[in-house]
């Protein structure tokens, strides 16, 4: 199953964070993606024509960042937005961050 079709379970803690191994297994399934902090989250940077392109790619990443329950940190500037995935409640990577990052490449 490609990882865009899963759906986020929800995460309130108690499970440990996502090994280095597996996020680097992981991470070659989301193309455009890296792993920062030590492989305890994930980032890509998108560029854009202009700021109201950025900003309409940021209101679709938060759209679907409503429907899973699953949000990233944003940073939107002009030409570009930065999406940064990390599960906050167990400070590591959960499967869902990647599931999350695969979605966000589908967007157009």
């Amino acid at each position: 199953m490609d990882l865009s079709d899963k759906r986020c379970i929800p995460c309130r803690g108690g499970v440990p964070a996502m090994g280095s191994e597996e996020a680097e297994r992981l991470i070659s399934h989301v193309s455009g993606w890296t792993l920062e902090e030590e492989a305890k989250g994930i980032r890509r940077e998108f560029r854009f024509r202009n700021f109201a392109e950025a900003m309409r790619f940021a209101r679709q990443v938060g759209e679907i960042a409503e429907a899973e329950g699953h949000h990233p940190d944003l940073s939107v500037g002009w030409g570009y937005c930065t999406v940064r995935f990390r599960t906050h409640s167990i400070r590591g990577l959960h499967e869902n961050d990647f599931v999350m990052a695969a979605k966000v490449n589908r967007l157009p």
